[in-house]
């Protein structure tokens, strides 16, 4: 698959760039940000995959977060993808915030008329890692993924749903119950349907519970004078509580500003 390099800068002795492809599974064209770290010149580097919230694209990381430092050192390849697909004139997709543009929620939509483009999961856990592994110094075996808001949502969901796939899955204020959350049950009856059953498969509380077992390190980090904590969007007490149930693992941190 071909790539279109977009923009190349020297950081920290690496390389961020930022590439454009024609997605399969998103039938658009897709940009993703990629920080190649010095050690990526001499040989194979792990990958650790960032998905970021509601009304980002693959610039809100690379440009606010200030990782490049620690990636570097760490000899660490970091890739951002966008958050939705872009450009596919359906109507209705730049209506609001959390819906449609920019709110991809990582999920594959079964509904009209999200189904053909809204396949943020596939594109992310397949066809993505495909397309680095193929073109990029990246050890298959040592893959990670993190993710802020709907993209903690969709990195817990992502390791969740792939046994073994990912070494680690950290996330800040992630939507950990979205088919509780007003966020989440917008989104999921759009994508997915009226069914509630069937988004069962894309929340973390509940996949959490089936997980079959614990070789997983989850961390959490989580502010507590975050607004959209105490207006019930992110429900980390919920997916805690599964975790404590299951015996799995998970490192909660709650910090004392927002994230």
């Amino acid at each position: 698959m071909a790539l279109k390099q977009i923009s190349s800068n020297k950081c920290f002795g690496g390389l961020q760039k930022v590439f454009e492809h024609d997605s399969v599974e998103l039938k658009c064209k897709m940009k993703f940000a990629i920080y190649l770290p010095p050690k990526a010149e001499t040989g194979k580097c792990p990958a650790l995959y960032w998905l970021s919230g509601l009304t980002c694209t693959e610039q809100n990381f690379i440009s606010k977060s200030g990782y490049h430092q620690a990636a570097s050192e760490h000899g660490l390849v970091v890739i951002a993808p966008d958050t939705s697909p872009r450009g596919c004139n359906i109507k209705g997709e730049d209506d609001s915030w959390d819906f449609g543009t920019g709110a991809g929620f990582y999920v594959d939509a079964t509904q009209d008329p999200w189904k053909t483009n809204y396949r943020m999961y596939s594109y992310v856990t397949v066809e993505l890692p495909q397309l680095i592994n193929a073109n990029f110094p990246v050890d298959p075996q040592r893959m990670s993924i993190f993710g802020h808001s709907m993209g903690g949502h969709g990195a817990l969901i992502c390791a969740l749903k792939n046994p073994g796939k990912y070494k680690s899955v950290s996330a800040f204020a992630p939507i950990c119950n979205p088919v509780l959350c007003p966020w989440g049950k917008k989104a999921f009856s759009g994508y997915l349907g009226t069914d509630q059953g069937k988004w069962k498969s894309y929340d973390a509380t509940l996949l959490v519970k089936s997980y079959p077992d614990s070789q997983l390190d989850i961390l959490i980090d989580q502010g507590k004078d975050d607004q959209f904590l105490s207006d019930g969007q992110l429900l980390p007490d919920n997916f805690i509580a599964a975790c404590t149930e299951k015996k799995i693992p998970v490192v909660f941190r709650l910090q004392e500003a927002r994230l």
